[in-house]
């Protein structure tokens, strides 16, 4: 039982018998109410939070009908406070991240679980590492929701996919703005490098990660050291573009590094939470490193690179010089353009980028 229901169940018997059996810091409000001929005073009582008063009436006639009406606010609070039964998605991911099949299955005890078991996930969660354990508890339906409790389940998760969805498009109102004064920033503070120094490098140094059998792990980035070209890939897993332009630029990336090891791309998440990122660095199989979520607020020689919208790819040379941009105003690259200007240079033609 919630705090809430528990509270919300000591205050209805505290005005149905009328008497104080826990005190709670409630604004009390006086109406009154006439019962054998006697004026008698009922507290109503306000739940911390919200604006209104749910009144008890000491009327016998009318207990039935407080009663009723405060249970079927108990069932409602106790179905809001329902966790939402775990897919096969989820249950993979915590199988990756380390969970146990104990706790796996306690979890399951708990929320239960919406999907139905066939032979593609089982498989699915084989080889995320399931042990035979969960599969035959899986397989036996013991943990299986109801018709009508998935239902209830999906129309929660459709109705937290508006909130977010909501709040993301606020929060781009503020990413923009952050955006901008970091291009602004950009142009009038241009960084200042001597030949022969690695300014990415040290911007990087000890703070990368790379997703690798199954978790986001500390990266080894000694040998970023000797790498001439950087490409700053910034991107988020909430983005449509950016999920669509990403498995090309794996495909590149994967046939490009062995050929040019001089090459390295560096992931700028613009993801909201960590969990996003790494959701983001899994599905799309990320075969580079990634600035640790945690830090990236530390990097202001990197962001500074960040433009105004996103995907946005940049390359830069070890000392941090621009060399295509794919949001540059005067040319307009995009990703792809960026890609293009990096093989010209690779390949020992002249870039159609700005750059040395």
């Amino acid at each position: 039982m919630s705090i809430w229901t528990f509270y919300l169940s000591v205050r209805l018997v505290r005005g149905l018998l009328g008497k104080s059996y826990l005190r709670w810091p409630v604004q009390p409000a006086r109406t009154t109410c006439w019962q054998s001929g006697k004026h008698l005073l009922a507290k109503s009582f306000a739940l911390p939070g919200l604006a209104c008063y749910w009144p008890v009436s000491c009327s016998v006639s009318s207990m039935p009908r407080y009663l009723l009406y405060s249970l079927c606010c108990l069932a409602t609070l106790s179905a809001y406070a329902a966790p939402v039964p775990l897919t096969t998605n989820e249950i993979g991911l915590m199988i990756r991240t380390g969970y146990t099949s104990k706790t796996i299955l306690e979890e399951l005890a708990n929320r239960r679980f919406a999907d139905s078991f066939d032979a593609t996930k089982e498989a699915q969660l084989l080889r995320a590492g399931a042990s035979p354990e969960l599969v035959i508890a899986l397989k036996s339906g013991r943990y299986a929701v109801t018709a009508q409790e998935l239902a209830a389940a999906q129309e929660k998760k459709e109705a937290e996919a508006k909130r977010r969805a909501a709040a993301e498009e606020e929060s781009k109102k503020f990413n923009t703005l952050y955006r901008a004064r970091m291009a602004e920033a950009r142009a009038s503070q241009p960084m200042q490098a001597q030949p022969g120094q690695h300014v990415i490098y040290d911007q990087l140094k000890g703070d990368l990660v790379q997703f690798q059998n199954g978790a986001v792990n500390h990266f080894e980035d000694s040998g970023l050291a000797s790498k001439k070209y950087f490409l700053l890939y910034f991107s988020a897993h909430w983005c449509g573009p950016c999920r669509k332009f990403t498995p090309g630029l794996v495909n590149y990336y994967n046939d490009m590094v062995t050929k040019h090891p001089e090459v390295e791309l560096i992931f700028v998440s613009a993801d909201k939470s960590p969990f996003g990122m790494e959701t983001y660095m899994r599905e799309a199989n990320m075969p580079w490193p990634a600035i640790d979520f945690q830090k990236r607020s530390q990097k202001a020689g990197i962001q500074k690179y960040a433009g105004q919208s996103i995907p946005h790819l940049v390359l830069v040379d070890s000392n941090g010089n621009v060399l295509a941009d794919s949001l540059r105003d005067e040319q307009k690259l995009g990703p792809q353009g960026v890609l293009q200007a990096l093989d010209t240079r690779l390949a020992g033609g002249k870039s159609v980028a700005q750059g040395p």
